[in-house]
């Protein structure tokens, strides 16, 4: 075949051939299979010059009617495409999971892996030279990151951004947050049936996912600030027509990156994940930021041991007034200058120098970047608070490690000694949560556990425990709670999270009963089971772990190869290693 089409839009500075293209392999040559290929090329409406020798850019979209986050992302993906064809690409538009949190049982987490292994696969099973991830609800950015950082060809991640925020009676509704709030206003008899109705028709008011500070906003933010995204498309609201041409400038990109070989592997390093933690921690970001980063970092062969996040929270302020450690929702956030402004504003704080894909570094992506509304996004000279939003803790309760968000926890419950109340797993807490006869007190300490990895299974958003009701009825609505599964981005309180190891594999939590004193010390970056080893290895002896419960299928793969929430979660068969060889074409 004839290359001469592809070299008008091939730029001065490519490294690449079209010779050099995957997708040369499957198109370009003189060969049986390839007339095989061509002809169904031909079979789909294309001349061999639409795509012979160009980039072939797969568009991995997540959209799905059973995901309202991502119901525009058909649109979307037109712009991505037009983009594509401006620079001289053909754009094949490839349907994944779409992992969307509000629908997908037990829980989006158990498929954020298989997202990450068809992400990982379709790229490489196909004749793909770069691609667009469209994604943004809470586990689809890490899933197509993982796998898109195993395949390891050049990549730009489109987030589909938050949506507008919401409104009741003239009150400002963020996602999750007010929903946990509103709920205990229920339960606690405060609120009517009819005014809850009312704030269900406000609180989720177009496309794009949830416009509060959690897994989402965190993740996208991230993926931006590790170098991946178009700059500023991260903060973008979904209906705002800035976010379409951020998509249009998304498919020229990958064009150019394909040309001139720009891979992950390339441009994410150590130094951009230490960035991406320290803007987690000034964004007071989701908990579940640590389990994906993680995990995203393992498909490098990066280590994120959990002391460095702890490091870097001790030195990183709290700088956006962000909910639910703050004020204001992301339609404010963009309006005041979005993720650029407040990376500028930190950038003493952080690697500068590291690449990203528009082929520029870091810091000159934000050097032209303002903040406009300094309330919204602070800056270390006036910061929310001195630290980040997120502390680990560790003590013989968590050998190795746990998770509080303790910039939106009540402070005066940082430091607390508690007797335990133990929920063995939700459907026992949700049975015996609202019983009036419950022995339970402001102070005691709850416990969920069976509610990790391998114990729900995939780690389920069940770590906001329900106030018991007969104390919400009191007025409290705030307890320490401890579990060893997570918390949705956008829940606050005194909890602690990501217990590891996890009460189904035998870690300590396993061992605690009711009554046992806990000491949580946040300063001191401890959680204290008070109970003698003695007692503790009696304990251990007496302890069976339940029977398995899968015996086939994507769940037994599953509680079979997940590993730990310190270790990402991911499976212990996709961790760094030896690159998978390209597939032989015959």
């Amino acid at each position: 075949m004839n290359a001469a089409s592809a070299e008008s839009s091939r730029p001065a500075n490519a490294t690449r051939t079209p010779e050099q293209l995957r997708s040369w392999r499957w198109y370009g040559r003189d060969e049986l299979r390839s007339f095989g290929h061509r002809s169904r090329a031909k079979q789909s409406g294309w001349n061999a010059e639409d795509y012979v020798g160009k980039p072939i850019i797969g568009i991995l979209n997540t959209w799905s009617d059973l995901n309202s986050c991502h119901m525009h992302l058909r649109l979307t993906c037109d712009a991505v495409k037009r983009g594509i064809l401006q620079a001289g690409g053909h754009p094949m538009e490839i349907p994944v999971m779409s992992a969307g949190e509000m629908l997908t049982k037990p829980t989006a987490m158990f498929h954020r892996n298989f997202l990450a292994m068809e992400t990982e696969e379709m790229l490489r099973a196909n004749p793909i030279d770069g691609a667009v991830l469209l994604g943004g609800c809470d586990k689809s950015t890490p899933g197509l990151l993982m796998g898109a950082f195993s395949m390891d060809i050049p990549v730009v991640y489109m987030p589909c951004g938050p949506m507008m925020k919401g409104n009741w009676h003239g009150e400002t509704l963020g996602s999750g947050s007010d929903v946990w709030k509103y709920w205990d206003e229920k339960r606690a008899g405060n609120l009517t049936w009819d005014q809850w109705c009312e704030i269900e028709d406000g609180i989720a008011r177009s496309p794009g996912h949830c416009m509060t500070m959690g897994t989402a906003s965190t993740l996208t933010a991230l993926a931006e600030t590790l170098g991946l995204v178009i700059p500023g498309a991260s903060s973008i609201p979904a209906v705002d027509s800035a976010h379409t041409r951020a998509a249009a400038m998304a498919g020229r990109q990958i064009v150019e990156n394909v040309w001139l070989d720009r891979k992950p592997s390339d441009l994410v390093t150590e130094r951009s994940f230490e960035n991406a933690i320290a803007v987690d921690m000034a964004l007071g970001g989701s908990t579940n930021a640590i389990v994906h980063l993680v995990a995203m970092a393992g498909r490098l062969g990066i280590k994120l041991p959990l002391e460095k996040f702890d490091e870097i929270s001790r030195r990183i302020p709290l700088l956006a007034n962000i909910r639910p450690a703050g004020k204001y929702l992301m339609e404010e956030f963009f309006l005041a200058g979005g993720l650029c402004a407040l990376l500028n504003g930190m950038r003493d704080l952080l690697h500068t120098d590291v690449a990203t894909i528009t082929g520029k570094t870091l810091g000159e992506n934000i050097a032209d970047a303002e903040i406009f509304q300094p309330d919204v996004i602070r800056t270390p000279a006036n910061a929310l608070q001195p630290d980040g939003g997120t502390a680990i803790l560790r003590g013989n309760l968590a050998p190795d490690g746990c998770v509080i968000k303790h910039a939106a926890a009540t402070p005066e419950l940082l430091q607390h000694t508690g007797p335990a109340l133990v929920f063995d797993n939700y459907a026992a807490l949700k049975a015996s949560i609202d019983d009036p006869e419950l022995d339970v007190t402001k102070d005691s300490v709850l416990i969920l556990r069976n509610a990790g990895p391998v114990g729900a299974p995939g780690m389920p958003e069940w770590g906001q425990l329900p106030i018991p009701k007969k104390l919400l009825q009191q007025g409290i609505r705030d307890m320490v709670r401890l579990t060893d599964c997570r918390m949705s981005g956008t829940s606050y309180g005194a909890c602690v999270l990501h217990i590891a190891p996890e009460a189904a594999i035998g870690g300590p939590l396993a061992l605690v009963r009711n009554g046992d004193l806990i000491e949580l010390d946040v300063a001191a970056r401890r959680i204290h089971l008070h109970v003698s080893d003695e007692e503790l290895a009696s304990r251990r002896a007496d302890w069976q772990p339940a029977p398995p419960r899968y015996h086939r299928g994507y769940a037994k793969l599953y509680v079979e190869h997940v590993t730990q929430a310190n270790e990402g979660a991911d499976f212990d068969f996709l961790q760094h290693g030896p690159a998978v060889p390209e597939p032989e074409i015959y």
